[in-house]
């Protein structure tokens, strides 16, 4: 009997080799990209149709590779909150912003775990690539001037992500766009879980782990505008577009603000690790 899906990945699978949506039985596999590190055999349910409206098979495929929850035709733009976590706010001597800070990556920085890898251009190799560890949403359906009340009725599901940046270009100017958006920089996975199956998102333990220390610890707690508000606040007076990734902040321990700063290596191991949603893993690649 098809059902809607809970938790969604997208793979490579190992019995016909072509790419499929699929269901992972969470209770079974809490975290499917350390269970996959790890060489464990891991099969989905097949889901027909698309992201947006795709049901749940009885028929079990074998995951060989993972890739992206969605893909970039599926993903219009990313929307970014800058300085949306208390924690961090305090740690980099900001005062709480009053507005929303927004920035935006273009499709074209989606990626997705491994074996994906973070590629860092060589404008980026300059000893400021850093990490943003990060909980993201998807939305699932379009809407403009969406009320707080009904907002949470357009949130598709929620992922882990990284908001790779390369901080020397950052801080030459007050726009983040190009800073933020090179090719790659905006890996999510390893799992979308839709928001049916996490009642609150505000109450998830997040971390940024880099060659097996952890960088970054928080929680979404710590979220100063919290999901209703953002997909509110965004779609004033502009259409928000089903498919929209929008990344919700990080925490304190970015490598810039660390002393000594923490800089991403050419073959450093990166994770971010996310409360019921589990470890989106990549390895650093220098091009």
């Amino acid at each position: 009997m098809s059902r809607n899906w809970t938790h969604l990945v997208r793979f490579l699978a190992k019995e016909d080799g072509q790419v499929h949506l699929g269901q992972i039985d969470a209770a079974k596999v809490p975290d499917v990209g350390l269970a996959l590190e790890k060489g464990e055999t891991v099969s989905a349910n097949l889901i027909t149709g698309s992201v947006f409206d795709g049901v749940v098979t009885d028929k079990s495929l074998t995951i060989s590779q993972l890739l992206s929850p969605l893909t970039t035709e599926d993903v219009p733009i990313i929307r970014c909150m800058g300085l949306n976590y208390r924690d961090h706010a305090r740690e980099a001597n900001m005062p709480i912003p009053e507005e929303p800070v927004l920035f935006i990556k273009p499709r074209t920085a989606l990626n997705g775990p491994a074996p994906a890898k973070i590629n860092v251009p060589k404008i980026a190799q300059d000893g400021t690539s850093d990490y943003e560890a990060e909980l993201s949403f998807v939305i699932g359906k379009s809407g403009k001037d969406i009320p707080k009340e009904k907002a949470l009725e357009h949130v598709l599901g929620y992922t882990a992500s990284n908001d790779v940046s390369a901080r020397a270009q950052q801080f030459k100017n007050s726009q983040w766009c190009y800073s933020k958006g090179f090719d790659g920089s905006a890996p999510i996975g390893p799992v979308l879980v839709s928001s049916s199956a996490i009642a609150d998102p505000h109450n998830l333990r997040i971390r940024a782990i880099l060659n097996g220390e952890t960088v970054q610890e928080s929680n979404t707690k710590e979220i100063i505008f919290d999901v209703a508000t953002i997909v509110s606040w965004l779609s004033q007076g502009t259409t928000l577009e089903r498919g929209t990734i929008v990344m919700t902040g990080t925490g304190p321990g970015v490598g810039a603000m660390r002393n000594p700063k923490i800089v991403l290596k050419d073959g450093d191991d990166m994770r971010v690790e996310v409360e019921k949603i589990g470890t989106l893993i990549n390895t650093v690649y220098y091009e």
